[in-house]
């Protein structure tokens, strides 16, 4: 069969590897594989990384991949805030969630940076690579396959069309991947009941507040310090954002001062709706990642919800996986289905346990959280916030997370 293109004529680029989507995913795979000699291209359909609201949590797992890959001491340079110890308050009861301070690997804390300075900095970082091309303004538009096998993808750039031929092309292109959809990959819903409004409320000056989490009379909030700022995730139940905002907007603002009264001062900075942005919470995963020449990794692969944070750290763990499976699989030709058929084998029982976490926390604890006028925090989150040893492993669980993966692909010297 031809393969399927557009009709415009495009110049065209050669590489081993295709990565579609230039997220902590696509921009640590295109790392890993340009490292391991293998010539890739990223496609970042932006100009630049600069986008809000994206997760920013940088987990100790990622930590250490820096630390195995020689650039943490650098990546550590780049502002950040931390965080050791996740406290929640349930009404006026307080509950340490996790400690950890209690792991033992080299950065037991968590690291809040702005997505966009985590991309920046893997992009500079990938630039001694001659064989790693990282291409902004470059959207993948279509798939190009040979029958059932994907061949590269056709992309649209500032200079017109562009074919790029690829041994194998990698959907890191997100929840909502154009490239999973034109592969006829198959989704299973796994469902949230949940979705988030996402804000910013300046922080007084010489202000501290430890509390990760709050919860009283039928809300939830999360607020991360910014040093300058309050980053808030106002947790509201699924669809229900209108219903949110025919109650007006004062209403919004004195409930979240409610929640959490050193925002006052501030609370002004929310001068309307178009401050808040809808975050749409969704669980779901392919029930396969590949498809010949094709592979679907990161939220492609598995949407997560925001608890825990995790998403950013499945998605570069996933990237390490990858290229510890694939790296010597290159040769003449990509790696055939087989080897790409390893990359779900090893990467699904982390995301199907954590996704069943993250259902249990929505249905178990958010949902009551935002339904419920008067809760009280369970049983098992009293007994964890009483017995430090629990809060290491809740620690481990969402620092460090289910079978953890380290570098193991190779470094090319000379390119």
């Amino acid at each position: 069969m031809a393969e399927t293109a557009s009709d415009s004529p495009a110049k065209t680029l050669n590489v081993q590897c295709c990565v579609v989507g230039g997220g902590p995913a696509g921009m640590m795979l295109g790392y890993l594989l340009a490292r391991a000699g293998i010539k890739t291209a990223v496609l970042e359909k932006h100009a630049d990384f600069f986008r809000d609201f994206r997760g920013d949590t940088v987990h100790p797992s990622t930590m250490t991949v820096m630390k195995e890959l020689g650039l943490l001491d650098e990546f550590l340079k780049v502002p950040h805030d931390r965080v050791d110890k996740l406290r929640g308050l349930f009404g006026t009861t307080e509950v340490q969630l996790a400690d950890l301070s209690r792991l033992h690997v080299p950065c037991p804390f968590i690291a809040f940076m702005p997505q966009w300075d985590f991309l920046n900095f893997l992009d500079e970082k990938g630039k001694r690579f001659a064989n790693l091309s990282v291409l902004k303004s470059h959207e993948a538009t279509e798939l190009l396959k040979n029958g059932e096998h994907v061949t590269g993808v056709m992309v649209k750039t500032p200079n017109g069309p562009l074919r790029i031929d690829a041994d194998l092309t990698v959907a890191c292109d997100g929840r909502h991947s154009l490239m999973r959809e034109q592969a006829g990959m198959n989704v299973q819903d796994i469902g949230a009941p949940m979705d988030v409004l996402w804000f910013k409320v300046g922080k007084p000056q010489g202000s501290a507040d430890s509390m990760f989490a709050r919860l009283q009379s039928g809300q939830m909030m999360i607020m991360l310090d910014r040093t300058t700022y309050w980053q808030c995730a106002y947790v509201i139940a699924k669809n229900g954002f209108e219903a949110v905002k025919a109650k007006g907007l004062d209403a919004f603002r004195n409930n979240i001062v409610k929640l959490a009264p050193l925002t006052r001062e501030h609370i002004a900075d929310v001068k309307s709706w178009d401050d808040v942005k809808l975050l749409s919470v969704k669980i779901d995963r392919l029930e396969r990642w590949a498809r010949p020449g094709f592979l679907c990794i990161g939220d492609a692969a598995h949407a997560m919800s925001p608890v825990g944070g995790v998403g950013v750290n499945l998605a570069v763990q996933d990237a390490v996986a990858t290229a510890n499976l694939l790296s010597d699989k290159f040769g003449s030709g990509g790696p055939p289905l087989a080897d790409l058929d390893t990359v779900q084998a090893r990467r699904l029982f982390p995301a199907k346990v954590t996704q069943a976490v993250q259902v249990f926390v929505q249905n178990k604890l958010i949902n009551r959280a935002i339904t419920d006028q008067q809760f009280d925090p369970p049983l098992l989150l009293r007994i964890v916030s009483k017995v430090p040893f629990l809060q290491g492993l809740t620690a481990h669980l969402i620092g460090i997370g289910v079978r953890p993966e380290h570098v193991n692909s190779p470094e090319v010297k000379a390119f």
